[in-house]
């Protein structure tokens, strides 16, 4: 397996607005997690008022621009077309996708890869939704509607994964460019979306338990908004999957 691992590239995409007190610690873990890893992280930012990537520079005369790729755009243009212009430059067989406000703590990053090597699995996911998973950080009213999402995507799209609005998620680069096209989501619906393209596709997913931290730094960008995009995207996911 050591072998196996020591042959794999992981290309990490970060996508970033606003994370200037939160992506300098998010790579330093990524550093430390993965020391006998061959990676590059490549953070997508949208063009972040708050000197975002200014401190990414500085990082890349740290650890070097191979290793820290940064792949800026111009304003916010959601999350999903953050994931294939961060696709577009990766130059790893396996791609995982985090976000950038420590709410996915890299420590799990070794889980998700040795998860992969044992299974073959096409994508490694997240969970907060089994044993030895949990939220930290939400109140009761957020974790209930959280909670409820999920299940409600459960009964009507049995997408065969516990946690499907979870972002924290390693595939096979093959598999994800595959998923991506066939996506038609932005935004947080996004995420769901590529979860049940694969399952209908008849990749191999497997689940690694994870603990979601609410951020540290900064504001949520979740608002009602986007519980109504939700419900858009879930009734969209219901007519065509």
């Amino acid at each position: 397996m050591e072998e196996q691992k020591k042959k794999n590239k992981y290309s990490i995409i970060v996508p970033t607005y606003n994370e200037r007190l939160n992506i300098a610690l998010v790579i330093y873990l990524v550093f430390k997690h993965l020391p006998d890893v061959d990676f590059e992280i490549i953070v997508v930012d949208d063009g972040s008022p708050d000197g975002t990537q200014d401190i990414v520079k500085q990082l890349q005369k740290v650890y070097g621009e191979d290793r820290i790729l940064l792949r800026p755009r111009p304003r916010k243009l959601g999350l999903g077309t953050a994931y294939i212009h961060g696709l577009k430059h990766a130059s790893g067989n396996f791609v995982v996708i985090m976000d950038a406000d420590l709410s996915h703590h890299p420590k799990y990053l070794p889980r998700f890869i040795k998860k992969q090597m044992e299974t073959g699995a096409n994508i490694v996911t997240g969970t907060r939704y089994v044993t030895g998973g949990g939220v930290h950080g939400w109140n009761l009213m957020r974790k209930l509607t959280s909670r409820g999402a999920n299940v409600l995507a459960q009964t009507l799209l049995w997408p065969g994964v516990s946690d499907l609005t979870g972002s924290f998620r390693l595939y096979q680069k093959s598999a994800l460019e595959d998923i991506i096209s066939s996506c038609v989501s932005k935004g947080y619906v996004f995420q769901m979306e590529m979860i049940v393209r694969a399952s209908r596709k008849g990749y191999r997913i497997e689940e690694v338990p994870i603990t979601f931290v609410d951020r540290v730094f900064g504001s949520s960008k979740l608002g009602g908004s986007e519980i109504v995009e939700y419900l858009k995207g879930l009734l969209y996911l219901l007519v065509t999957t």
